[in-house]
């Protein structure tokens, strides 16, 4: 029997671990409310991998320039750093169901600004009022994000996280894999203006899965988001070097490795293409990731899971050199897949490590840290690809990026080889050890006078010096 409390009111037992490669998708079965949350999520995500592609496209059809397309990506990251680490302190402190539906219909207003200034020609000569929405934009998603994240392990009992967390990675991905073809379709056939048009259809979704859960402020009492909060938040990540190492070996890989902002000038200067090419490109990681997020049911007996993570990131530095070498475009989506999927293995396994190591009153600043790191990360790698490649070439940036990755990878590993001795097993037994209260089961389920439902509190109170073991991007 899965945890959670049955229909007729039975006591929760552990789920039994998958017996096939399909991902467990009991949450999703058992839990209303986290089943409207992650279908509000996922088609959300579709929205934003529309816009994010559109952008991308959009800049390069403006300025012809590379370097200009990995800028965005730079733009986004200041607000994205900073607004991740005090947004993570304000999800520990306010209402997080509150605070996401503000994010959300702050976000909902930014698409339509992109839209509204395509319409008016106002970027069609310039990028920079696209860059400056897409500082607001990272802005807002630096709160909205963690605050969505810290809300699941509220909604379902702990054994299911790791399911969780390939369904949350199984939504994004494909989100991913749709998202820019759907953006490289309608940027051809319509515009960029439709692009962001079907972005902004999508904001109902995720409002209406957010308007039926009850408030659901952090576990404990909110806290103060101020700069203590924020560096309370660094010293427990500082006490933990396995989820410390999680950050910094995904930090290398995307750095290094992350050659979306070359697919426009690779599209067109390698394979002969256009948006369609770009959009295809894009969505080929996603592909693997999403393929792999599938067929993810054994890595829940995955034992030396540092050591799983540090394969999965050689693998993808490797995949992305080969791309880089790659002149046929069947070869080089291929390879980009093969990225995906490793990429994907080593997203699962670091949730793991992250759901076990955080106790709930510090999972909004610790899931801020993980917002900067898996998306800063990449934005990173898109102004490294782009300064790379405006001195030397496209494909030697590329190459040199997915080398260097690796290499890196394997220095900070050897200097630090707590990530790679971690052992999920030992680790959970520690976690349910400390723990005082037993595993809680009741199911989310609806208030019989009211639109909304309870959050269930599934996870024990924990306290604040963990050992490590759950985007969950």
């Amino acid at each position: 029997m899965r945890a959670g409390r049955s229909s007729d009111g039975a006591s929760p037992r552990r789920p039994p671990r998958p017996a096939t490669l399909l991902a467990d998708i009991s949450p999703l079965r058992e839990y209303p409310a986290y089943r409207r949350l992650w279908v509000g999520e996922t088609i959300s995500a579709l929205g934003s991998q529309i816009t994010a592609t559109a952008v991308l496209l959009q800049v390069f059809a403006v300025t012809r320039s590379s370097f200009q397309v990995g800028l965005v990506s730079l733009v986004a990251l200041v607000p994205l750093v900073a607004g991740g680490l005090f947004g993570g302190a304000i999800v520990d402190a306010v209402d997080r169901r509150r605070l996401a539906m503000i994010t959300s219909g702050g976000l909902a207003v930014v698409s339509a600004a992109f839209l509204l200034l395509t319409l008016v020609g106002a970027v069609d000569d310039a990028a920079w009022p696209l860059m400056c929405l897409v500082a607001v934009q990272s802005a807002l998603l630096a709160a909205d994000q963690p605050a969505r994240r810290a809300m699941t392990p509220n909604l379902i009992p702990l054994e299911h996280l790791p399911a969780a967390s390939a369904l949350a990675q199984i939504g994004g991905t494909a989100a991913g894999v749709f998202g820019p073809l759907i953006a490289g379709v309608t940027v051809a056939a319509g515009g960029f203006s439709v692009a962001y048009a079907v972005d902004l259809v999508t904001f109902a979704a995720p409002l209406y899965g957010l308007a039926r859960l009850a408030a659901m402020p952090p576990r404990g009492g909110g806290r103060g988001a101020g700069v203590a909060s924020v560096a309370e938040g660094l010293r427990f990540l500082r006490g933990q070097p396995v989820l410390l190492m999680t950050f910094v070996v995904d930090l290398i890989a995307m750095v290094f490795g992350m050659p979306r902002a070359l697919f426009p000038a690779l599209a067109e200067g390698r394979f002969g293409g256009g948006s369609a090419t770009a959009g295809a490109m894009y969505s080929a990681v996603a592909v693997g990731s999403l393929l792999a997020a599938g067929l993810s049911g054994p890595l829940g007996g995955v034992r030396r899971q540092g050591l799983a993570v540090v394969v999965s990131i050689v693998l993808w530095g490797g995949a992305i050199a080969g791309f880089g070498l790659a002149h046929d475009i069947a070869l080089g989506l291929a390879l980009l897949a093969l990225a995906g999927a490793a990429d994907m293995v080593s997203a699962i396994l670091r949730n793991a490590i992250l759901n076990v190591a955080t106790p709930d009153e510090m999972r909004g600043r610790l899931q801020g840290v993980f917002l900067v790191v898996v998306t800063g990360g990449p934005r990173l790698g898109d102004l490294e690809a782009g300064s790379v490649a405006a001195v030397t070439s496209p494909a030697f940036s590329v190459i040199s990026g997915g080398l260097a990755g690796i290499g890196c990878l394997l220095l900070v590993t050897a200097a630090v080889p707590a990530l790679i001795r971690y052992d999920a097993k030992a680790a959970l037994a520690q976690a349910r050890e400390r723990s005082s209260q037993p595993p809680a089961s009741a199911a989310a389920a609806s208030a019989p006078h009211d639109r909304t439902e309870a959050p269930v509190v599934p996870r024990p109170s924990g306290g604040t010096s963990r050992d490590t073991l759950d985007p969950s991007a």
